[in-house]
């Protein structure tokens, strides 16, 4: 059986960024491998996300990135406000009524959304 073990983020400094998202998911670094591999862990995120030094960042759009829930109890302004003043860049509200999510750059400039609650 295979099973989605990690996610992984390919960035110039990995402990950095290891640290903004364990402290925005409410998580951890479980391990730090002299900072050029962290992998972080969270209670309410199935799988580790894995951030990982790299000499050259891969330029254009990321082809893969996190999708992430609000819950139905957490105000979308208030969402967007906090995660702006945590170091994220809001990039925009996409989709439509019924279906839409909100895009933003972690600081290391890779995408995510967090979407509307379903």
């Amino acid at each position: 059986m295979i099973r989605l073990g990690m996610i992984t983020v390919d960035t110039a400094d990995p402990r950095p960024l290891a640290a903004w998202w364990a402290e925005r998911l409410d998580g951890e670094i479980v391990e730090d491998a002299d900072g050029w591999f962290c992998i972080v862990r969270a209670p309410e995120v199935p799988v580790a996300l894995g951030f990982q030094r790299v000499e050259e960042i891969a330029p254009g759009k990321n082809r893969m990135h996190l999708d992430l829930d609000r819950s139905p109890d957490v105000d979308r302004e208030q969402m967007v406000a906090e995660w702006v003043d945590a170091g994220a860049v809001h990039l925009g509200r996409r989709g439509e009524q019924g279906f839409s999510w909100d895009t933003f750059a972690d600081p290391a400039g890779n995408e995510f959304c967090i979407g509307d609650p379903h």
